[in-house]
């Protein structure tokens, strides 16, 4: 009698095929699954590196949060408002134009002009948040502060005097001053001591044409004047930058502390070596 070579039979072709569907099945799952975890993974890091450089730039982030309320602050209110943020010359009592610069002192660094938010949101986040993490909150506010104040007061002097010798009108001593951007340039400035030679020479020659233009060029205001003032007040803060690191940068070990992990670690002493002084 002829024997039939053993074969699979039905139930076994069910079995297998059942098994091979399970594992193409759990293959795909795995792959779905694990591209959807590296997705989160890549997520959490996006978002922790985010907070990690809003965190540690406070001055420029509360900064921007006090801009967004004033902004909106602007937006919604009357332009009798407006006006009560505007330059530091009026008339005295005598009716001659007088001065007073802590107006514009103060509602510079408080107002936007324009009213637009996002885009200064952005040059903070690349110019006052990249300064901040590099010199620190204080020298950083320094340099924005001193920038700023100097800005303010020449172009409020150069104003006044204009106002006063009748080279300029008197409603221009009510323009509103744009003291952000003064802080701004400044900060831009003194960024050009952060950056490798020999790029520095080619960003500080940047900046200064950037700001320069508007000054040489013919319908210059006292703004443009403020920006250059910022401008040269930044480039004069380079011992201020004197020991700043890249953020980031960690430094390097001492010599003893690399050479401690290769030294034979010593074994926690017994019992009874640590009995044994009490005895003696």
């Amino acid at each position: 009698m002829s024997r039939k070579s053993p074969g699979p039979t039905a139930d076994s072709n069910t079995d297998n095929g059942s098994d091979s569907d399970s594992g193409t099945g759990t293959g795909t799952g795995t792959g779905t699954g694990t591209g959807s975890d590296n997705g989160r993974r890549r997520g959490r890091r996006a978002l922790s590196a985010v907070r990690r450089w809003i965190v540690t730039a406070p001055g420029t982030y509360i900064w921007l949060t006090v801009l967004f309320v004033t902004t909106v602050l602007l937006h919604r209110t009357t332009p009798a408002f407006e006006d009560g943020t505007s330059g530091g010359i009026s008339d005295g009592s005598s009716g001659a134009p007088s001065w007073d610069p802590v107006r514009p002192l103060l509602s510079g660094v408080l107002w936007i002009d324009g009213g637009h938010w996002i885009p200064y949101a952005v040059l903070f986040t690349v110019f006052h948040a990249t300064a901040e993490h590099w010199l620190g909150t204080l020298r950083w506010l320094a340099v924005a502060a001193l920038a700023h104040v100097l800005a303010v007061l020449l172009g409020e002097g150069v104003l006044g005097w204009a106002v006063r010798y009748g080279d300029a009108s008197q409603s221009a001593g009510n323009t509103l001053e744009v003291g952000v951007s003064y802080a701004l340039a400044g900060v831009v400035a003194v960024l050009t001591y952060r950056v490798p030679h020999p790029w520095r020479y080619v960003y500080a020659f940047a900046v200064l044409v950037f700001y320069g233009v508007p000054l040489a060029a013919d319908g210059r205001t006292v703004t443009d004047l403020g920006h250059v003032t910022a401008v040269l007040t930044g480039l004069a803060c380079y011992r201020l930058t004197r020991g700043a690191r890249s953020p980031g940068r960690r430094e390097a070990p001492s010599p003893r502390k690399r050479r401690a992990p290769s030294q034979g670690k010593r074994e926690a002493p017994s019992p009874e070596e640590t009995e044994r002084p009490a005895a003696q």
